[in-house]
């Protein structure tokens, strides 16, 4: 039973990418990203008094968990608007999903920053996903990378710093309750850049804006962004890690890069050239690799940076 559960949870986070990818283009990029994460925040309200029902004993530090959701929900609003940019200028939905999932690679790899050791499966997988990252985000004909793949990858670089940081705070503070700061505080900064760059001052562009956002091709995938990746799956993974070996669970949630290119095969129609879909199967090669537990050497520190990653990777979930 949990891993169905998990088994939905990374299908409804793949098909968020296509979410994404209509939604951004009819509401605008920042709009789509400012309204989501606000409801995102909403849905999950309820989610921690259900989660704290009982626990009334366990109490955590306000101010600390205010921090933390405030950092964390800067690097949201970086993370998630870089991505949507990104799917925007042209980044295909399956692509997307792909190339953001390398913060699995990148976390542990940051980690030895912070004296975190890692196993030789990871150094091996971030030179598949290198040789992936070449094919699949190679535009044909330049001999450069797209500036849509580019946003994507910084959105990864982005993700992994949030996961980072998270890792710091997740054992001060209630982790839903930061979920919930961290999707309000992302929602509210993505106000600014909402209204000057989409919305208008002017009366004309606002009428123009809200004849776009008030229509079903906007308020689906927002809602579905909002409620469904935010809310529902984000519950769906609290319950189902409970009773899943966390490599067990990473493993099954990787899987939502898949179902992102499933989804934008069969809904948007996307289609991608051999070279990327080669670049995928290296790219997701990359990641279980990543994500396999081996045999931890005297010190017991080999592997680390995966076990983190199946711990926190609901934190960096839009």
């Amino acid at each position: 039973m949990h891993a169905i559960l998990l088994f939905i949870t990374a299908i409804i986070w793949g098909l968020a990418f296509v979410a994404q990818s209509s939604g951004g283009d009819t509401a605008g990029p920042f709009t789509f990203n400012c309204i989501r994460s606000l409801l995102g925040s909403a849905v999950l309200v309820p989610v921690f008094l259900i989660f704290d029902r009982g626990k009334d004993k366990e109490r955590y530090d306000r101010k600390t968990l205010v921090k933390a959701g405030v950092i964390c929900g800067v690097l949201m609003f970086f993370a998630s608007n870089t991505q949507q940019l990104g799917i925007n200028l042209g980044c295909d939905a399956g692509k997307a999903g792909f190339i953001t999932a390398t913060y699995i690679l990148m976390v542990p790899v940051f980690g030895l920053f912070l004296k975190k050791k890692c196993g030789w499966n990871v150094w091996l997988a971030v030179f598949l996903a290198l040789v992936g990252l070449y094919m699949l985000c190679l535009k044909t004909g330049t001999g450069g990378i797209g500036i849509d793949d580019a946003l994507v990858l910084l959105c990864a670089v982005c993700f992994t710093v949030h996961i980072l940081t998270v890792d710091h705070f997740s054992p001060k503070v209630n982790g839903v309750k930061l979920s919930c700061i961290q999707f309000l505080v992302s929602g509210t900064l993505g106000i600014i850049p909402s209204f000057f760059l989409e919305v208008g001052t002017d009366s004309v562009s606002q009428r123009v804006w809200l004849s776009h956002l008030m229509t079903a091709d906007a308020w689906i995938p927002i809602l579905y962004a909002g409620i469904m990746s935010c809310g529902v799956a984000y519950t769906f993974q609290i319950i189902g890690q409970k009773g899943t070996d966390p490599a067990v669970a990473s493993l099954i949630m990787s899987l939502e890069s898949v179902f992102a290119a499933l989804g934008g095969a069969l809904i948007l129609g996307e289609r991608m050239t051999a070279d990327e879909l080669m670049g995928c199967c290296f790219m997701f090669a990359a990641i279980i690799l990543a994500q396999i537990k081996f045999k931890r050497s005297r010190k017991g520190n080999d592997g680390a940076g995966s076990g983190q990653t199946a711990n926190l990777e609901n934190e960096s979930r839009l």
